[in-house]
């Protein structure tokens, strides 16, 4: 007999909204007798129905609803959804490389899938979604005809669930490196080593947006990793220093810059924290300063520790910035909201005894599309900002 979850009192509420997670402190009982990774009913306190969705006595993320009326999870259930996702960023123009699985913004929570090219990169986050792999790729290769496809679940989240971290091929071949088309460029995305999936796709439109404020100038790239920003920026800068604490990384950076004729591209390697000063010391200055930096805060216990990591990060970005130019400022951390970065960011301008103000403020790429039900789902913070 399958699972019946009975929510609390008023607890449906966020559910029927359309978030998907359902805690196991918002379940009042439980009936029937399954296994973990099963489809689960979720009902409100006076038995209303709510939803299906995959349970995990494992996690605190009870259950992640994604079945709102009566379907089941069968193989025709996810092609509709799969060939759904891919059909809305074809609309857009996404083609070549795009995020074709969002997890909850597409109805498929737990699930990411990445085009790269003829090749697909997969994560699968939860029991549920990994016990349905298979059938989930056997549902990508009919859709795409794909040369190959990636599993990038090699992530800590797994272990909430109870699942190890692991990454393979599911489907065909997959070479070391993948050429795409980024804005005009061709950039070499590592998906079995790369960090995520391989490639930060929810910047490519932000990549684009940065290259007015480079125009003629002395660009600074912190945290480039593997030069999304430093090679959109190449295209219209003098010159760019792209800076990162992997060398491999960097190497990745030049390898883009020769594949596409850019030699206004240079690189050093160490930690940006201790580079931003080094700089500063030397005297040197730049029209555009690009802080990308990874998440400082995975968790809400660590957003005091990360707002002091992104306040000094900024404060020493804004005093590098020449009279009249631009500081380019990103979270990729759910945890900093936009008020908190904003706050932040108000703060490092006083302490930097710069006059700063807002010239540009974005989010992440529309094939990352967020639920207003969810703020989870809304993560990236892009500013551009005009130092005077």
């Amino acid at each position: 007999m399958s699972y019946s979850v009975y929510l609390k009192k008023n607890e449906e509420k966020r559910i029927i909204a359309g978030h998907s997670w359902v805690y196991a402190n918002e379940v009042a009982r439980t009936e029937g007798k399954d296994k973990n990774g099963s489809l689960a009913t979720v009902y409100s306190y006076d038995g209303r129905f709510i939803g299906k969705g995959y349970i995990n006595h494992a996690s605190k993320i009870l259950v992640r609803v994604f079945i709102r009326g009566d379907e089941c999870d069968d193989r025709e259930f996810y092609m509709k959804k799969l060939t759904a996702a891919w059909e809305y960023r074809k609309k857009l123009g996404y083609g070549n490389c795009c995020r074709v699985v969002f997890a909850e913004a597409d109805g498929l929570p737990a699930l990411i899938v990445d085009k790269y090219g003829d090749y697909l990169s997969v994560q699968c986050l939860s029991l549920g979604i990994d016990m349905r792999k298979q059938t989930i790729t056997d549902c990508l290769a009919e859709i795409f005809r794909p040369k190959g496809i990636y599993e990038r679940s090699d992530v800590a989240l797994r272990k909430k669930e109870g699942l190890t971290e692991v990454k393979g091929v599911l489907f065909g071949e997959v070479p070391d490196l993948i050429a795409i088309e980024e804005n005009g460029l061709e950039m070499f995305v590592d998906v079995k080593n790369g960090q995520k999936t391989g490639y930060f796709l929810d910047q490519k439109e932000n990549r684009y947006a940065a290259r007015r404020y480079a125009a003629g100038g002395e660009v600074l790239d912190c945290f480039c990793n593997s030069g999304g920003f430093s090679l959109n920026c190449a295209v219209t800068a003098k010159h760019v220093t792209a800076c990162d604490i992997s060398q491999p990384a960097l190497d990745c950076v030049l390898r883009n810059a020769k594949a596409n004729g850019l030699e206004n591209i240079d690189t050093v390697c160490g930690d940006a924290f201790a580079l931003l000063r080094e700089f500063r010391r030397s005297g040197k200055t730049f029209d555009l300063v690009i802080l990308d930096p990874p998440a400082f805060c995975k968790s809400a216990a660590e957003v005091k520790d990360a707002y002091r990591g992104y306040k000094d990060i900024n404060i020493q970005g804004m005093k590098l910035v020449k009279s009249g130019g631009f500081l380019i400022t990103c979270s990729c951390s759910h945890y900093m909201t936009s008020a908190l970065f904003e706050r932040m960011l108000a703060e490092a301008a006083k302490e930097s005894g710069r006059n700063v103000r807002s010239a540009e403020v974005k989010t992440q790429a529309p094939d990352h599309p967020s639920l207003l039900c969810a703020d989870e789902t809304h993560y990236l913070k892009f500013y551009v900002l005009n130092v005077i």
